[in-house]
């Protein structure tokens, strides 16, 4: 299995943002597919997920009401678009894939995620 993940770049604080994970394959290891970012000093943080069955999304407080996980089942992508971007959304953001939205095993290339005027 593997991610793809894509669009990431810079934006101004305000502004939106869409990233992309595309899923190489769907087994049962890529049930849930989530996103998550690392700034630098910071820990890894869970940003927003969600699972292919049962259409439940998750958000995490920091980006809630501000964010929406799309799917495209004939692509295998799942997105995050994250609007009313701050400074404290920069950071690498990555995506994640497992059995469940705690468990994951594969994860992606980073891609990042600027905001700054």
């Amino acid at each position: 299995v593997q991610l793809q993940a894509s669009g990431g770049g810079s934006v101004q604080p305000g502004g939106s943002l869409k990233l992309s994970c595309t899923v190489s394959e769907r087994t049962p290891r890529t049930s849930a597919v989530a996103w998550f970012r690392q700034a630098p000093g910071r820990e890894r943080e869970f940003v927003g997920g969600m699972t292919w069955t049962g259409g439940m999304r998750y958000y995490a407080d920091s980006v809630k009401g501000r964010s929406t996980i799309s799917i495209d089942d004939a692509k295998n992508t799942v997105s995050l678009q994250v609007s009313g971007l701050k400074s404290e959304d920069s950071a690498v953001y990555y995506c994640a894939s497992g059995l469940t939205l705690s468990n994951f095993s594969t994860w992606g290339q980073g891609t990042q995620v600027t905001v700054s005027s």
